[in-house]
């Protein structure tokens, strides 16, 4: 007889048997891979993060022993600056202190010198005399415990200069005049940092010139402002302290400041190098340590751990935060072989594969007798297993079996299904719904179902109003009609269950986010039975709330944070309107206007616009830029977007010019009634007076309107300043009295004059002129320091205040250096913009905000965009900026225009491609500028537009053009 498919089939398969004990083993061999993988995995990370941690504990460590090394420094100082001594003017006096300062030194053995500078350069140090090479320096007498180094200030404007030599009962046992020590306290950092504030100041780390030890120096002014204190404290604790926190043996530590000098390492004679007479700190390179060498060039962020390879082996590093000293660049390198660190691991995991694979083989026979016993059921199974793993886990209960085990574990593969297939589910709805009510109801209806619950309801806490709201619900819930309650944190550790009705158990869990903060309140109500009242119950619910809770804190908070983002910048917007009376409302009509616009051009469905669309991300940083866009402003000088007239500076420098003409005035009169007085024709000479003043009034009234600048300056004009500007007045008074440190370096190598001496009346004079200097901006195309492709024509001055300069600005007040200080403020918006760490969806910010002063035609600031690389965004922007600039009614420069000029400038502007002809001719009949002026605009301004009439003054579209018409190269 043939055998059929069935006897075939098996004759070409294995046994149950063999193939259960197969896949065991396979399984285990498997499982043990992963296992110690993930186990080697894991280990080594857990190694590594000990590692890390130890490093930034050690980093600790070293950090609060430099601290507590300084504190009794510190202590002192603040005792010190209510002393005496400060307000002593002689030697004498301040020896009165000798013994309270000693005491401070004896009191503590880190303080090398404790000393006072006083603003008349006259200077007192005290050092004790216990090192050996301290007294060979300075030559001590025998039995001298302390020296007193003197600067004294006397009445010739000379200085004494003394050692002074004591002993331990603070007897002077030698005075010895040094005039070679030239010591000058107010030229020293410690006494200039101090000079500029009353906190206490701490300098960076260096090496002492007469210990060698490593030392640093606290000041800090005196309470009543005569002198400024100071002392210098010894580290010497530090290099011995990293030795200390090795975290392996072959751990290299070392402290190192922001220019890679290295501070502190446990061998300190390879830090300290002699370089002439002075020692200095070695490199890290220096140190001749490949591992701290190749961590230092790595620049790792500080905090980070990192491996790195030397000389073939493999290293950890971390670069740790150093902050006790007032210095942002100090850091502690800490570098460690992996082999120290997972030397022990290695060994374990062998051990681990062997007690493995001796378990698989033990197994072998256990599957044997699996495979016996459920190898009937065995494909059905499988079947449904394969469905799983293909991620489908929607599917039905399969029949029962003859075998008991086979039933339940399809039963659970069943359960488990549906409620993978809910979290999932749940989880789907979590992380996509954006709507809080919506994911809220969604989540809802599955945790119901995955529970098998009759019913639930979700509150939210209103944390304004401290009640309980309703959010959402299922089912048919036993009571709770209500829509809000006031409710008390209970602080539940367990979830709070009670009987509703017969048969129903009612579950209340608090709703608490990350920070531990109740955000809600989940009632869940079900049956009454074994399942339900079992705690693993319990526990899966109150875990599944977790992950509502922390779901519903991450959306209120990011919507806090939108809502807070938003009130910053609407805030930086007001003050910047605030900053100026002439600017306010600008920062909110210009976003105002601009949304108005690129919400009508969303909702096209046809014209040159109809595919314009904003999603929502997308609209929200547009809405972002256009509130930014002139944060810049921030830092503009109000005296010069405010400048009403040509010579206003701070204050209006027409008065000083009319002063100088009521002395010419007086002059006139003074020189009549002295040559009346000599003899001379009464008559005459008054006739002469009074023809001399009607030229001073009318001179004076003419530099009084070029001043306001109200209208065009012709040559004739200017040549008229410059002949006015030619005439003199006598100064009797040194022009150098009462000037600012400024003012006196713009007036250079000043040599006294010969008063009374004659000035011009109007002048450009040096001093007028405010150099760039170092704080010369980088705009120029060519400038190396020009990250941001600025294209601006810098001015050769940061400001000229020369009068006659100031007065021939041929139109309106502001001169050249004037315009670009308020340009300017286009380039700090980009530049603050670009420096913050806006989120990929937002990325465009500053570009949006910092583009509406761009032209199609490439001639805008400050980059000098052309049209292809100007967005729509962009455009809409700038137009936006220059409908509310012509129509604002709060500026001083000119007075507001109406609907119809506003338009018909902006075509212009349009036409010399200033602005996008397109979008200005779809705002045009948008009738948008209508609602805006019935916002925004006073009612003078609102007039009848003539539409057709504007729309001529445009250019024509390239469609509307006669084919007759077109150029030749255009016609194919």
């Amino acid at each position: 007889m043939g055998k059929g498919p069935h006897s075939l089939a098996r004759g070409h398969s294995w046994p149950i048997k063999l193939s259960i004990a197969t896949v065991v083993v396979l399984c285990m061999l498997v499982l043990a891979v992963g296992v110690i993988g993930i186990g080697w995995s894991g280990a080594r990370s857990t190694l590594l993060d000990t590692a890390a941690r130890t490093a930034r504990d050690a980093g600790q460590l070293i950090t609060e022993k430099s601290r507590r090394m300084l504190e009794p420094a510190q202590a002192t100082l603040r005792m010190l600056v209510a002393d005496p001594i400060a307000s002593a003017t002689h030697l004498e006096d301040r020896l009165l202190r000798l013994g309270t300062l000693s005491d401070v030194l004896t009191a503590n053995e880190l303080m090398s010198s404790v000393f006072v500078g006083y603003s008349d350069g006259s200077f007192m140090l005290v050092r004790p005399l216990d090192r050996e090479e301290i007294r060979k320096k300075f030559n001590a007498p025998p039995m001298s415990n302390f020296m007193v180094q003197s600067v004294q200030s006397q009445p010739n404007g000379q200085f004494k200069r003394e050692f002074l030599f004591f002993n331990a009962s603070r007897t002077l046992l030698e005075r010895r005049n040094e005039p070679d020590y030239r010591f000058d306290p107010r030229t020293r950092p410690w006494y200039k940092a101090s000079e500029l504030t009353a906190a206490p100041q701490l300098s960076e780390p260096y090496i002492f010139f007469s210990s060698r030890q490593i030392g640093v120096t606290l000041s800090q002014a005196s309470q009543n402002g005569k002198a400024i204190f100071g002392i210098d404290v010894v580290l010497d604790d530090l290099a011995n302290s990293l030795e200390g926190l090795k975290i392996s043996p072959n751990t290299q530590l070392a402290l190192v400041n922001e220019k890679g000098r290295v501070l502190a390492y446990p061998d300190m004679q390879k830090v300290l190098i002699k370089g002439g007479d002075k020692f200095e700190f070695s490199t890290v390179d220096g140190l001749a340590v490949p591992s701290l060498s190749k961590l230092n060039a790595l620049g790792l962020d500080k905090g980070k751990v990192a491996a790195f390879e030397v000389n073939g082996q493999e290293w950890l590093g971390a670069s740790l935060p150093f902050d006790v000293w007032q210095s942002d660049g100090m850091r502690l390198l800490v570098a460690a072989p992996s082999d120290d660190l997972l030397g022990g691991l290695r060994g374990k995991l062998l051990h681990l594969i062997v007690v493995v694979a001796v378990l698989a083989l033990l197994l072998m026979p256990l599957g044997w007798w699996a495979g016996a016993k459920i190898g009937k059921s065995m494909d059905k199974l499988t079947a449904q297993a394969q469905r799983m793993s293909r991620f489908d886990f929607s599917q039905s209960q399969l029949k029962n079996t003859m075998v008991q085990e086979v039933n339940d574990l399809s039963g659970v593969m069943h359960d488990m299904g549906q409620t993978i297939e809910t979290f999932l589910q749940i989880s789907q709805d979590m992380a996509t719904e954006p709507k809080v009510e919506h994911m809220l109801n969604n989540v809802l209806d599955q945790m119901v179902m995955a529970t098998r619950c009759l019913a639930g309801v979700v509150y939210l806490l209103n944390h304004t109003s401290h009640k309980m709201e309703r959010a959402a619900a299922h089912g048919d819930l036993c009571g709770h009609e209500e829509k809000c309650f006031m409710y008390t944190d209970q602080q539940q550790a367990i979830p709070e269950t009670h009987q509703v009705a017969e048969g129903v158990v009612e579950m209340q869990i608090e709703l608490r986010g990350r920070s531990g903060m109740l955000e809600g309140l989940l009632i869940l109500q079900y049956q009454d039975d074994d399942s339900h009242a079992d705690r693993a119950f319990t526990g899966f619910v109150h875990k599944l709330s977790g992950m509502l809770a922390v779901s519903i804190e991450t959306r209120q908070l990011i919507d806090a944070q939108k809502k807070l983002l938003d009130a910053v910048i609407r805030l930086m917007a007001d003050a910047i309107d605030a900053k100026s009376p002439y600017t306010g409302g600008h920062c909110e009509r210009v976003p105002e206007l601009a949304g108005m616009l690129v919400d009508q051009m969303g909702r096209e469905e046809s014209g040159p616009y109809a595919g314009f669309k904003m999603s929502e991300d997308q609209r929200y940083e547009f809405h972002l830029g256009a509130w930014l866009h002139d944060c810049g402003k921030v830092i503009s000088p109000e005296h010069i977007i405010d400048k009403a007239t040509k010579l206003e500076t701070i204050y209006n420098r027409i008065h000083e010019i009319r002063m100088r003409f009521e002395v010419m005035w007086r002059d006139a009169e003074l020189d009549h009634w002295r040559a009346v007085a000599f003899g001379g024709d009464e008559e005459a000479s008054f006739a002469m007076l009074k023809q001399h003043q009607q030229v001073l009034q009318d001179d004076f009234s003419f530099v009084a309107r070029c001043n306001v600048g109200g209208e065009f300056m012709a040559d004739e004009d200017i040549q008229r300043l410059q002949q006015i500007g030619r005439k003199t007045w006598l100064r009797y008074f040194d022009k150098q009295l009462g000037l600012s440190a400024d003012e006196n370096r713009r007036l250079g190598d000043y040599v006294p004059e010969k008063l009374p001496i004659a000035e011009l009346l109007l002048a450009d004079r040096s001093d007028h002129v405010v150099p760039w200097g170092e704080r010369k901006p980088a705009v120029e195309k060519g400038d190396p320091n020009n990250h941001h492709g600025f294209d601006m024509e810098l001015p050769k001055h940061a400001q000229n205040m020369g009068e006659l300069y100031n007065l021939s600005i041929r139109r309106g007040t502001l001169t050249e250096e004037d315009r670009f200080k308020i340009n300017d403020h286009i380039v700090q918006t980009l530049i603050m913009l670009r420096g913050l760490p806006w989120p990929a969806r937002l990325a465009k910010v500053p570009d949006i905000a910092a583009t509406h002063h761009e032209k199609l035609d490439g001639k805008g600031y400050p980059r000098r965009l052309s049209a292809d690389q100007l967005s729509t965004a962009d455009r809409v922007m700038a137009l936006a900026d220059v409908f509310e600039a012509l129509t604002a009614a709060d500026r001083p420069y000119k007075s507001p225009k109406t609907l119809t000029e506003s338009l018909k400038i902006m075509a212009s502007m349009a036409k010399d491609q200033h602005i996008d002809a397109e979008l200005f001719r779809y705002f045009l009949h948008s009738k948008l500028w209508l609602v805006f002026a019935g916002k925004f605009m006073r009612k003078e301004q609102i007039d009848d537009v003539d539409i057709a009439a504007i729309e001529k003054l445009l250019p024509i579209k390239e469609e509307q053009v006669p084919p007759r018409s077109k150029p030749a190269e255009l016609k194919n």
